[in-house]
């Protein structure tokens, strides 16, 4: 329930703090008192469209702040968890929700001070209070709400459920289908194309990092070649084929000849050589070890050459598989590495375009099979509808007799839907019509009722269904406008019996509807050194009996009007 209103610089109010309990709460007070304001206050709490015309002149920002005391269990909490709130946040079980106004008409609210969006702060008002106005009876006249009305008095949950839920199948087996349908088709189109894909990638037989295999057998084919050279370079310098070129083993060979012939042909141990025969000598024996140097030189070079196997045709091999490795890669845009998983993807493309065909028809069945299953339960919906449909037709109709419609009769018209307007609450349109006299056809409530009757049959409503409703109050504007005696008495007894089930809060000018609330505040107004201010004050019995019996007489309150709001406030006690 609401147990708290505290409103701080709104249009006549400077601060007013309204503290309430359950039950029928009723506004009195003078034409022009300031009800308005308090009803303005509260919607703007409930994220109503701000105004800088709200703030109070010569304040900064006006502020609302609403408490509500609401169960752990209330759908409330469910959405302020998918808002991200805190289990710590939602713990009391106690709601605060904070509007501030400043004076260029921007807005902030929050709730359990925490900020929220405007939007989010509706949706969550929605669950919380229901305002009706004297002229917001439209809301009834919208065919698109009757449904849930007639569904929250009574119609079975399970159907609800399984109807929704099959629905929802229904609705994702088609898509499959036509995901799978679109897939085919597309497919079909680049048939030929993906089957000619295929084939050249099969024959190119891609692998995986064959690309860095083949770049390295390239890069060391390439140094064995060079290597080759070089030492095939060596080898022909050292030994040449060519007679006219310079032979290093024959210059040697010469070169030691002729040293031989400068030293003694024979000599014995006594014999000394001169210092030039030695160095002959000398010459001579490293000419013989270059000789034998240079040999086992050629010797290890041809025995390397010899063990480097080149092929150049390998090379060439290699070349040409990279060459067309990268040009399959840019003919079909991806990677040399992802060639191999591009056929898988062509392959399965082809495969499941043969078995198109059949997984087709076995959607379709699953398709036949969810709409059938839809429909049954949808039928049971139906039923169940008009058979809950019949008990609250009996029921307004029975509510409008007291509230001054005892001529009138509530129809609530349950048609098909055309079939591609089923839905996840069923197959059926709900509408809710009135016969306002006998003998009159019915017809749409915005065609066959006045404003007044909306009123009354919006007040007949509300008694019927409050034992379902999940807000925490109601609350009514004026909803007595036009009528008295009886029928405001009436409509007094019936707001009270709603109050047993939900908070419902009423302004009023009616003293027959005055008395019946549980408590009654009284609005007024006072000029406080030149400045209007609106004040809100909570009768005693005896305020309340004098409250009354000035809005049966007027501001002349005579003795029989005490009287008459004797017998007001105990029959209604």
């Amino acid at each position: 329930m609401l147990t708290q209103l505290s409103i701080r610089n709104v249009v006549l109010i400077e601060k007013l703090d309204l503290f309430f309990d359950r039950g029928l709460t009723v506004f009195t007070g003078e034409t022009g008192a300031g009800k308005s304001i308090l009803l303005d206050s509260l919607g703007l709490a409930l994220g109503e469209r701000a105004s800088a015309s709200l703030v109070r002149v010569g304040a900064n920002q006006a502020t609302v702040t609403a408490c509500f005391e609401i169960s752990l269990t209330h759908p409330v909490y469910k959405q302020l968890s998918e808002q991200g709130f805190e289990d710590a946040d939602l713990a009391d079980s106690v709601l605060v929700i904070r509007r501030i106004i400043a004076s260029d008409g921007r807005s902030r609210a929050y709730i359990n001070d925490q900020p929220v969006g405007l939007s989010f702060l509706k949706e969550i008002a929605q669950n919380l209070v229901e305002m009706q106005g004297q002229h917001e009876q439209v809301g009834l006249m919208d065919p698109r709400g009757h449904l849930s009305i007639l569904d929250n008095f009574g119609v079975s949950k399970t159907f609800l459920q399984k109807t929704q839920t099959l629905y929802a199948k229904w609705i994702e087996a088609t898509a499959k289908l036509s995901a799978l349908r679109a897939t085919i088709e597309a497919t079909a189109q680049e048939e030929e194309w993906l089957r000619e894909s295929v084939e050249e990638l099969k024959q190119l037989a891609p692998q995986a990092n064959e690309e860095l295999d083949l770049v390295e057998k390239r890069k060391n084919l390439q140094q064995d070649e060079r290597r080759q050279e070089a030492l095939t370079s060596a080898l022909t310098i050292l030994s040449p084929q060519d007679r006219r070129a310079f032979q290093p083993a024959q210059a040697l060979l010469n070169a030691s000849k002729s040293l031989q012939k400068l030293l003694p042909s024979s000599f014995d141990e006594q014999t000394s050589l001169s210092s030039t025969d030695q160095a002959v000598q000398e010459a001579l024996e490293a000419i013989i070890r270059a000789e034998e140097a240079l040999g086992e030189a050629e010797n290890i070079l041809n025995h390397i050459v010899n063990d480097i196997q080149l092929d150049p045709q390998h090379l060439d091999e290699i070349e040409e598989r990279l060459f067309t490795l990268r040009a399959a890669g840019r003919k079909y845009s991806v990677n040399i590495d992802e060639l191999s998983n591009l056929l898988q993807d062509f392959e399965i493309r082809l495969i499941n375009l043969d078995l198109g065909n059949h997984q087709i028809q076995e959607l379709e069945q699953e398709v036949a099979n969810c709409r059938t299953a839809y429909e049954d339960v949808a039928e049971k919906l139906s039923a169940d509808r008009q058979k809950i449909a019949k008990k609250l037709e009996t029921a307004i109709t029975q509510e409008l007799t007291p509230l001054k419609l005892d001529r009138a009769k509530f129809f609530v018209s349950i048609t098909p839907l055309s079939n591609e307007a089923w839905n996840q609450t069923g197959k059926d349109q709900i509408q809710f019509l009135i016969a306002a006299n006998p003998g009159v056809p019915p017809a749409p409530l915005n065609k066959a009722a006045s404003g007044g009757e909306l009123s009354r049959l919006l007040l007949a409503l509300k008694v019927v269904l409050s034992q379902q409703s999940t807000l925490s109050a109601l609350v009514f504007d004026e909803i007595d406008s036009g009528v008295g005696g009886s029928t405001a008495s009436a409509i007094g007894d019936r707001l009270h019996r709603v109050a047993q089930n939900l908070q419902v809060f009423v302004v009023t000018h009616s003293p027959q509807v005055a008395a019946s609330g549980d408590i009654q505040l009284k609005i007024s107004k006072t000029i406080e050194n030149g400045v209007t201010l609106t004040h809100t004050k909570q009768l005693s019995a005896e305020e309340r009996r004098e409250e009354i019996a000035r809005m049966l007489a007027g501001n002349h309150v005579t003795d029989a009007a005490r009287a008459a709001a004797d017998s007001l406030l105990h029959r209604s006690n």
